[in-house]
C-alpha cells in the first residue's frame, strides 16, 4: 500500500476515493472547518441520526453526500484527541485500516485533527497495518486498498518526516519479511545473500563481507562456532557498512544475533513452542532492516551492522554441556546449558567488532526467556552501564513508540558466573537470568561504549497472529535520527 502526502483535503471531482476524516469527541466536523460549508452541515445531520459519540475505535460510513465529488465519507472517532497517547494512535490507524481495507482501493486521510506528537507513530501504524506475509498461502489477502493519500494543510512542513516514515516502514517490512521465513528457507547463509542482495540495491553506500566458518575458525571464535557445530549449516559472520559521513571516522555498531532456529542443542527446548524458534533470529533481522532503512532515509552518519548467524541443532557433533570453548577474547567459557547459545555466538562477535573502533555498540537479541517475565510482550530490556547511551536509547524508545524498560547490569551478578574450571560458566543460576545473560555479554565490551537490547518479549507475536513484528527497528532507527542530528 502507498501512502502520498497533499495539500488538498477533497478527493478530485468524480473520485471513487474515501475521505476519512478523524473526529474528536468533543469538537466532531467543526474541528475541519476546511471542508465546505454544505458538506458540514450533512455530516452533522449523518452524526446526529447515527447518534455517533466519536469515541476511540468508533467508525460511521456515510455513502451519498448531496452535491459532493466524492462518493463516501468515513468517520472515525478518536476520543479526546488533546489527550490522545502514542498507543491510541496507533489504535486509531489500525480502525481506519480495518474499515477501509476491503471497502475501497484508495482514500484521502486527513492528518490536521492530529497533534503533532502523535503524527508519526499513527503514519507509521498506518504502513504497519497494510503489512501481510502471505508467501505460503495459496489464497492470498482480500484486502483492495492500494493507496492513501494523507491530507495536511502543514504537507511541506511533514514531507521530510514522512519520508523518513517510510524509510523506517521498508526496513521494518524487511525485518519482518526475513523473521517471518520458514528455518528451511531462512537459515546462516540465506541471511547472507538478503545482506549482499541488500549491497547490490545501495552501492553508494553500503559495503558487504561475509565470513565463513574457515574464516572465523582461523580467527578463532570459538564460541560462536561451538554453537553451529551440531548444525549441517554452516554459520555466517555478516558484516554490512553504511557510510553516510565519510569524514567521520568512528561509526555505531549494531550487533544482531541471528541463530536461525534454535532447538536448545543437546539441552533440547520442550516441543511445545518450539515452531517458534525461527523467530530467534530476529535480532539479526533487526539489523539488517535498519540498515535499509538507513539507506532510504540516507542519515549523515556512519553505522556498522554486524549480523551473527548459526543454526543451534542437536547431533553427534554438537556442544555438550560441561565443553569449554576459548573465545576470540582469549577468556574460556564452560558451557553449562547448550540452549543459552545467544551469548557465545554474540561474545565473539561483540569482540571481533573492535576492528572498527567504535564509537558506540548496540547488541540486539532474543536472548533469555527471564525478559519476557520480567517486562511481557510490551517492553525490551536496556542494559548499559552507561549512563547517557542508556537515556538515549530510552528517549528513542519514547519518540518511535518502540519502547525500552532499563535493566540492571552491575557487578554485584557477576560472581554468579564464575566457573571453577574456567574463566566463566554461560549461565548464572536460576535468578535474573536476562541481568546474568547481560552480564556476561559485559565481559566483551570493556573497551566501548555498550548497551544490550533483548527482545525476546517484542520481537515477534505468537497464536493466531504469530510473526515478526520488526522490532526494534523504530527504535534503532530513531536513535541514529538523533545521533545524526536529523
Amino acid at each position: 500500500m502507498k501512502l502520498n502526502l497533499q495539500n488538498e483535503i477533497l478527493p478530485g471531482q468524480n473520485s471513487n476515493d474515501v475521505l476519512v476524516l478523524i473526529l474528536d469527541q468533543n469538537a466532531l466536523v467543526e474541528a475541519h472547518d476546511q471542508l465546505p460549508e454544505h458538506i458540514q452541515e450533512q455530516l452533522n445531520t449523518h452524526i446526529r441520526r447515527a447518534q455517533f459519540k466519536a469515541k476511540l475505535g468508533d467508525s460511521l460510513a456515510i455513502y451519498q453526500l448531496d452535491n459532493a465529488d466524492f462518493n463516501q465519507v468515513l468517520l472515525v472517532g478518536a476520543g479526546e484527541l488533546d489527550k490522545l497517547t502514542s498507543n491510541q494512535s496507533q489504535t486509531l490507524a489500525n480502525t481506519i485500516y480495518k474499515a477501509l481495507s476491503t471497502r475501497a482501493t484508495s482514500a484521502v486521510v486527513s492528518l490536521d485533527a492530529l497533534n503533532d506528537h502523535n503524527i508519526e507513530p499513527f503514519v507509521l501504524a498506518l504502513h504497519n497495518a497494510a503489512y501481510r506475509f502471505d508467501t505460503y498461502k495459496s489464497k492470498k489477502s482480500d484486502a483492495t486498498l492500494e493507496s492513501i493519500t494523507l491530507h495536511s494543510t502543514r504537507a511541506d512542513e511533514l514531507s521530510s518526516r514522512l519520508d523518513y516514515l517510510h524509510a523506517v516502514h521498508k526496513g521494518q517490512s524487511l525485518a519482518k519479511d526475513v523473521g517471518n521465513q520458514p528455518a528451511n528457507v531462512c537459515h546462516p547463509e540465506y541471511m547472507a545473500e538478503q545482506a549482499l542482495q541488500l549491497a547490490q540495491q545501495y552501492p553508494d553506500l553500503l559495503k558487504a563481507t561475509v565470513l565463513d566458518e574457515a574464516a572465523m575458525r582461523e580467527l578463532g571464535m570459538n564460541a560462536l562456532l561451538a554453537v553451529s557445530l551440531g548444525s549441517e549449516r554452516e554459520a555466517r559472520l555478516v558484516i554490512l557498512e553504511y557510510t553516510g559521513k565519510p569524514d567521520q571516522s568512528k561509526p555505531v555498531v549494531l550487533v544482531g544475533k541471528g541463530v536461525t532456529f534454535d532447538t536448545g542443542g543437546i539441552s533440547i527446548k520442550p516441543a511445545s513452542g518450539m515452531d517458534e524458534m525461527k523467530f530467534d533470529m530476529c535480532g539479526a533481522a533487526s539489523v539488517l532492516g535498519t540498515m535499509q532503512a538507513l539507506c532510504e532515509a540516507k542519515l549523515a552518519l556512519n553505522v556498522v551492522g554486524t549480523m551473527v548467524c548459526a543454526e543451534n541443532m542437536p547431533s553427534g557433533r554438537a556442544t555438550r554441556p560441561g565443553d569449554i570453548v576459548t573465545t576470540l577474547s582469549g577468556q574460556t567459557v564452560e558451557i553449562l546449558n547448550t540452549d543459552a547459545e545467544g551469548r557465545l555466538v554474540l561474545c565473539d562477535a561483540l569482540t571481533y567488532i573492535k576492528r572498527f573502533d567504535p564509537d558506540t555498540v548496540i547488541d540486539i537479541a532474543t536472548l533469555t526467556g527471564a525478559c519476557v517475565v520480567a517486562l511481557g510482550k510490551v517492553l525490551a530490556g536496556l542494559f548499559s552501564p552507561d549512563e547517557e547511551l542508556a537515556s538515549e536509547l530510552l528517549q528513542a524508545g519514547q519518540l518511535s513508540h518502540d519502547r525500552v524498560w532499563r535493566m540492571p547490569v552491575i557487578e554485584d551478578y557477576q560472581e554468579l558466573l564464575d566457573s571453577p574450571i574456567a574463566d566463566m560458566g554461560n549461565i548464572g543460576g536460576p535468578y535474573g537470568g536476562a541481568i546474568t545473560a547481560a552480564c556476561f555479554l559485559q565481559r566483551f565490551t570493556k573497551e566501548y561504549r555498550w548497551a544490550h537490547l533483548d527482545i525476546a518479549g517484542v520481537a515477534w507475536h505468537s497464536g493466531t497472529n504469530k510473526g515478526s513484528t520488526g522490532r526494534p527497528v523504530p527504535l534503532l532507527m530513531q536513535f541514529l535520527r538523533t545521533r545524526a542530528g536529523a
